[in-house]
């Protein structure tokens, strides 16, 4: 499958001869490719290789380092995210680097798998064996690479600034790198491995600890928060603290210098579009097009209404012809008449012609006339068995009394409860009206009482309903319901009580012998009782339920700020809190105290909760490993601490070498010379370095061939060890 990358191919390949080495330097985030002798390494990408499912097709593509984004909007990437050659700084995943070197030697212009050039490439210090073997195997089996040599890449660019002038033959190689950092002391030009330091930190848990910190600082942009934004925010405005401690104090209380030293990214953001208020225009189109919807409605009722009354002055003419009809017919004739007509009465007939002209005259708008008189006159004949006594009535006739007597009272009760009602409103309106002119008095102690009323009442309300609940009696006493421990009889009402007594008594008699409840009329008057009781009970209540009603709504009347208490609890719980629209502020990523918090972990891994050293202690370590009968050398030790050079992408970040100079001070004596520098290029020097000990004479001597391999084995490999020297 071809590879997808936006690294340019070269086209040069040929132009070089076979005998021209090959530079790789093989880093942990990076891989550098390119010729020996030149200053800058032909193609750059990153150490990572992704296999993607296309998501029409299901074809894998294979991708090796740096892609455009856009490109993997056409591919699955939810199986198959970046992977790495790499455990920390060896290499240990060699399906995973061939296509690394693939990718690689193809972007350098080699057209087969076929690399007849000698082959420098870079490794960690102290690199196992096993992964140093594998990798000669497999660039001389898989690419057929004439020879290898193998070069630690800080020792490389520790050499390359010596050779600059930057640092001396005797000193200290600082390399933080991306997933460890080491310190390798170096005496007359050459490394000691034996005093060598590693620690497992480096740019890759800072970048790390930076994208942690403001996930969860910003949780609504994570997906903006990706790795390799983190890591160009780390290296934008990250910084090394000089007192660690201090710097935390003054953020923690703010100020102008902490405000100076905060940064912000703005996100993109497309402000909410802005509502403009209608137009003149606008208005009078909406005003006329709601009249015409208005005229159309009221065309339209105006149409049903005279459909209506046309309809009910049809019926009424119907029923008019029929009861002009039946004045005609003979009295034996009447019952096959109004079979014919589907009624069965004269009445009915009647009363069915009564109806339609009160709905005729509603129809019309005209006032309905009263029929009272004439209902109050025919109740008479309407209700003539009533009065009636039973001797003088046959079978027939005591069935019809018992429905006129039903007939009449429910007919009665009507029109008690009608006038009632009619009371009440005229008795409403006439408090309503008292109100009024009391309110246009004074409004301001009208309204003060309005409250205190509504107040008071509601407390009893909501009192009584307690009590009724949770227990108490009507004396107001709430002892029974406070405390969870009370018996049954504490928590009823005197009501309640008087029922179980009278229940009590009846269950006592009966269990006494034969039970004879039912026979006498007086035992059934003990449902009675109770039901009075209870209606008694409820009765004052409900005044006080319909007075707050009224109070409630005259106070929603007359005052704009009143809520209800019942409107109060349910909209409390049911109201929407308001989205609120987005501005540029809700859009930026402020980055302050994780500016140098993040990077504070290359000093004291501890942050992270790991249990290393930090950069300064690991100098420390290095110069006692020292102390040792072959590299016991007097002022050695100063010489050192006097050219310690910062190497790998973690030294980029801003203080870092005066923060060093501070911490291996307070590590070494009282006037001990001191001197810690940046090498000229922390990146690419460790390519640079290689690249001119590949151009030296006594290149082609440090290298060993496959036939040296297969012969020697692992053993001597493990022992190989290449000489750090510059022949012209």
């Amino acid at each position: 499958m071809p590879f997808t990358s936006k690294t340019k191919r070269q086209s040069d390949y040929g132009l070089f001869p076979s005998t021209h080495p090959i530079v790789i330097d093989n880093g942990a985030s990076y891989f550098r490719i390119g010729w020996a002798g030149e200053t800058e390494p032909r193609v750059i990408f990153r150490n990572i290789v992704q296999r993607p499912r296309h998501k029409t097709t299901g074809e894998a593509v294979t991708i090796v380092g740096d892609h455009d984004p856009a490109f993997m909007k056409y591919f699955d990437c939810t199986r198959s995210g970046p992977r790495s050659a790499f455990d920390s700084n060896v290499v240990y995943q060699f399906e995973i680097m061939e296509y690394i070197l693939d990718f690689g030697f193809d972007r350098l212009g080699a057209d087969s798998s076929l690399i007849d050039h000698p082959v420098l490439i870079t490794e960690c210090f102290c690199n196992p064996v096993q992964s140093r073997s594998k990798m000669a195997e497999l660039l001389f089996e898989t690419y057929g690479v004439p020879s290898v040599a193998f070069g630690v890449d800080a020792a490389f660019s520790y050499k390359y600034n010596e050779h600059l002038g930057i640092c001396d033959k005797d000193g200290m190689a600082v390399c933080s790198g991306f997933t460890t950092s080491h310190t390798i002391p170096f005496v007359n030009g050459e490394p000691v491995y034996d005093a060598c330091c590693r620690t497992n930190i480096g740019g890759y848990h800072v970048t790390d600890s930076l994208k942690e910190l403001l996930s969860l600082k910003y949780p609504l942009h994570m997906s903006k928060l990706t790795w390799e934004k983190s890591e160009d925010l780390k290296m934008e405005n990250c910084y090394i603290a000089q007192d660690y401690a201090s710097e935390v104090r003054l953020f923690q209380k703010g100020g102008k210098e902490a405000e100076e030293r905060t940064r912000c990214w703005q996100l993109s953001w497309t402000p909410s579009p802005v509502e403009e208020p209608p137009s003149e225009e606008e208005i009078a189109r909406k005003a006329a097009l709601k009249e015409r919807q208005g005229q159309r409605l009221r065309e339209m009722a105006e149409a049903k209404r005279v459909s209506r009354v046309n309809e009910l002055e049809n019926e009424l003419k119907g029923l008019d012809f029929l009861l002009q009809q039946l004045k005609h017919v003979e009295e034996s004739d009447i019952p096959s008449f109004l079979a014919r007509t589907g009624y069965i009465s004269k009445k009915e007939i009647h009363s069915a012609f009564v109806k339609v002209k009160q709905s005729l005259q509603k129809a019309k708008g005209e006032q309905v006339e009263s029929d009272e008189n004439k209902d109050s006159s025919s109740a008479a004949e309407k209700y003539s068995l009533v009065n009636v006594p039973d001797n003088n009535l046959t079978p027939d006739q005591l069935k019809e009394k018992k429905r006129q007597v039903f007939l009449k009272t429910t007919s009665e009760g009507r029109l008690r409860a009608k006038q009632k009602r009619l009371d009440e409103e005229v008795e409403r309106d006439k408090q309503n009206k008292q109100d009024e002119e009391k309110r246009l008095e004074n409004p301001e102690q009208y309204l003060e009482e309005a409250r205190n009323k509504y107040k008071q009442l509601s407390e009893k309300v909501e009192q009584r309903k307690r009590l009724k609940t949770n227990g108490g009696n009507h004396n107001g006493n709430q002892n029974g319901s406070a405390s969870g421990s009370v018996g049954r009889g504490e928590r009823l009402n005197p009501a309640q009580k008087e029922r179980m007594r009278l229940l009590t008594t009846a269950a006592f008699d009966r269990g006494k012998g034969e039970d004879t409840f039912g026979i006498k009329d007086e035992d059934w008057q003990l449902y009675k009782l109770m039901s009075k009781d209870n209606d008694d009970e409820d009765e004052g209540p409900d005044q006080d339920e319909t007075e707050l009603s009224r109070i409630s709504s005259r106070l929603k009347e007359i005052d704009p700020t009143f809520i209800p208490k019942s409107e109060q609890g349910s909209s409390s719980m049911t109201e929407v809190p308001k989205l609120r629209p987005l501005t540029k502020e809700d859009f930026q990523i402020i980055i302050g105290v994780e500016r140098f918090r993040c990077p504070e972990i290359l000093f004291h891994p501890n942050l992270i909760g790991i249990d290393h050293a930090g950069l300064d202690e690991m100098v420390g370590v290095s110069i006692r490993k020292l102390h040792n009968k072959d590299h016991h050398q007097p002022e050695l030790e100063e010489r050192i601490t006097n050219s310690i050079l910062m190497i790998g992408g973690s030294c980029l970040l801003e203080g870092i070498c005066e923060r060093m100079e501070s911490g291996v001070r307070m590590l070494r004596p009282c006037g001990a010379p001191i001197r810690v520098v940046r090498s000229s290029d922390p990146v690419l020097d460790a390519w640079r370095g290689a690249s001119v000990y590949a151009s030296s004479l006594g290149f082609q001597q440090q290298t060993f061939s496959k036939m040296d391999f297969d012969e020697k084995g692992e053993d001597w490999l493990s022992r190989y060890h290449v000489k750090y020297s510059f022949s012209s």
